[in-house]
């Protein structure tokens, strides 16, 4: 860097309980500079950049984080030597944050403009009027539509990427020299997180500010940042510029992590003539009530329409992408095909209708599976692996003997890399004593006991680094090859579809705009939709 630097750290060490997680690391932001630090979780990014503003409980934080002087001839700041109260007056003025996810960083209980003048009161002493007005001229200039009245809604009011805006409002209210980005895209679908980025990289221009952006996402670094720096368990393995470092890797943990876009692995046959879908839909329309305004909901609810004459059929062997943003209905159609929300129009699983009662179900539930988007959340915390991976066949088998269940567990988490070798008293371990690959691995062989069909996959991957999104992908397409199963793919990466999908649906307001082969619908799409997914894909 020519410039001298706004920020330098030197030796940063961050310890819990005497244990290092952030090993001494240095690096370096110019004046409006952007700058990526960049890892798997677990790496120690978050941590260090937290560290630096002091918001690390119960951690020893050593080594120097020198902050340039505002103006000439003011000494520079040691961050990591500066009492609470200096460290205050740097939060918001000189840094500022914007955090991961908007929903849990917004208090729920006040207007996003509240908390936007909140901040110009308390920092510029601004009137409670004064705060106000400057609080909608902050979130007019991120993009937001009708300011003014946005500034008087709750966060729960708020679409996604709004949230995501406030935030961003919120953080650079005090024209900030130093911007701490940490995974401010990871919540939002793939064309919001370009949205994002693109008013990111326009402040910053407008501004002049220094961005230092956390992230695991390579595909937003390369957009994006000027230089990346990565990060390995807590240790900086390399540093350079991102045409250079993502182009000619040196150390080997950046080749894994450049490597580790989603390959296509899967069988690519046409689906045999007269051989019966695993799943058909015809005029799928799924409607939820909903309250109506005024004394009118007082005696009757109206309905809304998530997914509406959806056409699609899914044959053995094969996988059926359904992409789209939030709210596309791509979640509510999965749900329709498990059976868990009523539906119009014909929908069939495995030849049969669901008929809404448990009984007569049940048959078809263990044709049926899903896996869920987040391992940790759907496997119980207070059952054992030989318990989770097990329940199926206590339901659909309960005469089986233990031994025999028992021993149906074992193959069934070997399917999926998972043995007793690696983990000694694996049957009797807890979802908590894994990564976030391994639960989805448990996950997926939970799923695969019973022997199903039919896989209903929501998002199975976007909660996973890229490394374990690979690795969890490279399993799926193994078993669908080894067992002929039916995937169903819900997901907003298109990257994802590319990988595992022989046909795709895109899906936009609950309806279906294009549909077919996925070498044709993303090789050459039709709709304008579909051309902005993909461009922003790429």
């Amino acid at each position: 860097m020519s410039a001298a630097p706004l920020l330098e750290v030197r030796g940063l060490q961050v310890a819990f309980g005497g244990r290092p997680v952030v090993h001494g690391i240095d690096f370096a932001v110019a004046p409006g500079e952007k700058l990526a630090l960049v890892g798997e979780s677990g790496s120690g990014k978050s941590v260090s950049a937290l560290a630096l503003l002091g918001l690390v409980q119960n951690a020893r934080v050593t080594g120097s984080a020198r902050l340039a002087p505002r103006r000439p001839g003011e000494p520079a700041r040691d961050l990591l030597a500066l009492p609470e109260r200096e460290l205050l007056a740097v939060r918001g003025e000189d840094i500022a944050m914007v955090f991961q996810e908007p929903m849990t960083a917004l208090n729920p209980l006040f207007a996003v403009g509240d908390q936007v003048a909140e901040v110009l009161e308390l920092k510029q002493g601004l009137s409670r009027r004064q705060a106000w007005d400057a609080a909608v001229e902050a979130l007019a200039a991120t993009g937001i539509p009708e300011p003014a009245r946005r500034a008087q809604a709750f966060p729960h009011q708020l679409s996604g990427g709004q949230r995501q805006r406030a935030m961003i409002a919120m953080a650079l209210a005090c024209r900030p020299r130093l911007l701490l980005a940490d995974e401010p895209t990871t919540a939002l679908d793939v064309t919001l997180r370009l949205q994002i980025l693109g008013l990111l990289a326009d402040l910053q221009r407008q501004t002049g500010m220094a961005v230092l952006l956390i992230t695991h996402d390579l595909h937003l670094v390369r957009r994006f940042a000027d230089r990346v720096a990565v990060m390995q368990e807590g240790r900086l393995v390399e540093e350079g510029a991102v045409a250079t470092v993502f182009g000619q890797p040196q150390h080997a943990y950046t080749r894994k992590l450049v490597d580790s876009r989603p390959s296509r692995d899967v069988a690519e046959a046409a689906p045999c003539e007269g051989q019966a879908p695993v799943l058909r839909a015809q005029g799928l329309r799924v409607d939820y009530p909903v309250p109506l305004p005024g004394l009118r909901g007082w005696f009757r609810r109206g309905r809304f329409t998530a997914v509406q004459g959806a056409d699609f059929a899914l044959a053995p062997g094969r996988t059926l992408g359904v992409v789209g943003e939030s709210g596309s209905g791509k979640s509510t159609l999965a749900l329709a095909a498990l059976g868990l929300l009523p539906a119009g129009g014909t929908l069939q699983a495995c030849g049969q209708g669901w008929q809404g009662r448990l009984d007569a179900d049940r048959p078809l539930r263990r044709q049926v599976q899903v896996v869920f988007q987040d391992p940790f959340s759907s496997l119980s915390p207070r059952m054992t692996v030989g318990e989770i991976v097990g329940e199926g066949l206590l339901v659909h088998e309960p005469g089986l003997p233990e031994a025999q269940r028992r021993g149906r567990v074992v193959a069934a988490l070997a399917d999926v890399g998972l043995s007793e070798a690696q983990f000694p008293g694996l049957l009797d371990r807890y979802p908590h004593e894994f990564s976030g690959g391994q639960r989805q691995r448990l996950a997926i062989a939970r799923a695969l006991i019973v022997e199903p069909r039919l896989l209903v996959l929501d998002e199975p991957t976007s909660a996973l680094d890229v490394t374990i999104q690979k690795q969890v992908l490279q399993l799926l397409q193994r078993l669908q090859r080894e067992r002929g199963l039916a995937y169903l793919l819900i997901t907003h990466d298109v990257d994802v579809v590319r990988a595992m999908a022989h046909d795709v649906v895109v899906m936009k307001d609950g309806q279906v705009l294009e549909a077919g082969p996925v070498a044709q619908v993303l090789g050459a799409p039709a709709h304008a939709y579909t051309r902005a997914l993909v461009e922003a894909a790429a």
